[in-house]
Order: C-alpha cells, then structure tokens, then sequence
C-alpha cells in the first residue's frame, strides 16, 4: 500500500485500523524511521491510498523503500505459511522478530530462502549472449538461463547443471556477478557470467519455450531494470 504520491506510509499510528488478531511484524530501521508490516484483510479504497503489487512497485520507490518493502513481503509470507509446527501440528508462536517457537514441542523456525542462479553465457568474444524465455515468464521477452540450487550442491555445480539441463551446452569461465534479494515469495538470486565453452544448442521444452544467440545489434525484448537478470545483460552491453 501507497500514498497517492507513491511513498511508503510513514506515520506515527498505522494507516489502517487493526484489530486484535492482526501481527504487527518488526521491520529493521530505515533513516531513523521504525519500519512494520501487517497483512491486512481487504484492499484499502479510501481516497489518499492505493494498493500496488510490489513488481510494479519498482518504478516508483527508491531502491531502499523497495527493498525494505520486498523484506516487509517475505516476512509476511513466511508468517502465512508457519502458522502450525511442522512436527507436532501445533500452533506456532513469534519468539522473536524473524524466527517462531511451537507451542507445544518448542520446534523453533526461521525465514527460509530459495536460493537460485542465473548465468549471461556469451560467445564469440562476447559478441553474443545466449538468451531464452521461460515457460513461467507473463511477459514476451527473454531472459537468461536460471534455476533452483538443489541439496548437496554448491553454487558452481549449480550452473553448470542447470545450463547443460536447459540447453544442453557446456560453458567455462564462470565467474561471480552478484547477488539480489528476490521476494517472489522468497528467494535469493546469485548472478553469474560464463563463456560458451562446446555443444549444440537445444531447448528443455519443459522449461522453455524459445531461445537463441543474440547480438547487441538484434536483442529481443529484455527483462525490466528491476531484475538481476537485466543487471547481467546490462553489463554485458556495456562491455564491448
């Protein structure tokens, strides 16, 4: 929820009424502002305010607001999805600000993050980059190769898995990008760049719908700036 000039409400009693059953969750300060999160009932319609999915929200925040909204949004989905202890069945109770007691067998648990990778593999010194569209995506545009490090696997493992499950190619020279909060509901994405290393290019259908090498000259339609994905292609049409 927004102000109707698209800022984070900041104000000394909350926006909305709540009630007694609502959990008011604690979130780190932010300029010296104490920050709460709540998941309320039914949209806010009073003039004044406007309610607006976080992926949009982007456009209009600062990077600081956003993330902090993006916290305020996995902490709120973590609370949904532990209300009952996972051993007992009992109910679940905050014991502190990120992490919950049963209060039964006193199972304690913690936010948990999906961690994922997402690699910008080019070729041809680097005149090309490989870019492919997900079954999952809304949107018609491209992205890069990713997916969900699995157990027993380290970060490295991970993206060479994934590339060859995808598109059937081997790659070299990984090295480390970045990383980036990624609240859909809960994930952390870890960027990577790798050079084309052998194989021919072939789709995993059941993961994507289309794909190919791309030149600076011929790029499809990309991800928005909000992404780690297009912080990856960014770089790679800067460096020339």
């Amino acid at each position: 929820m927004l102000t109707d000039h698209g800022d984070i409400p900041c104000c000394e009693e909350p926006p909305v009424h709540l009630e007694p059953w609502h959990t008011l969750h604690h979130l780190p300060d932010l300029d010296g502002h104490l920050c709460r999160t709540v998941r309320i009932d039914a949209p806010v319609t009073k003039p004044g305010w406007m309610m607006m999915p976080l992926r949009e929200s982007f456009e209009i925040l600062s990077a600081p607001l956003y993330a902090m909204a993006g916290k305020a949004q996995e902490i709120l989905y973590w609370d949904q999805n532990t209300r009952f202890c996972g051993v007992c069945g009992a109910p679940m109770k905050l014991h502190t600000d990120i992490s919950k007691r049963c209060t039964n067998c006193g199972k304690e648990v913690w936010p948990a993050l999906a961690t994922a990778i997402i690699v910008a593999i080019t070729r041809n010194e680097g005149r090309e980059i490989l870019l492919v569209q997900s079954n999952k995506f809304k949107k018609d545009y491209l992205g890069l190769v990713a997916g969900f490090v699995e157990t027993g696997e380290n970060l490295e493992q991970c993206v060479h898995r994934e590339v060859m499950e995808e598109t059937q190619l081997r790659i070299r020279n990984l090295r480390y990008f970045a990383s980036q909060p990624w609240p859909y509901p809960c994930g952390l994405m870890v960027g990577f760049t790798a050079e084309y290393e052998s194989g021919e290019l072939h789709l995993q259908r059941s993961e994507l719908n289309k794909g190919g090498w791309f030149s600076r000259e011929n790029l499809p339609a990309i991800p928005g700036k909000v992404s780690l994905a297009r912080q990856l292609i960014d770089h790679w049409l800067d460096t020339e």
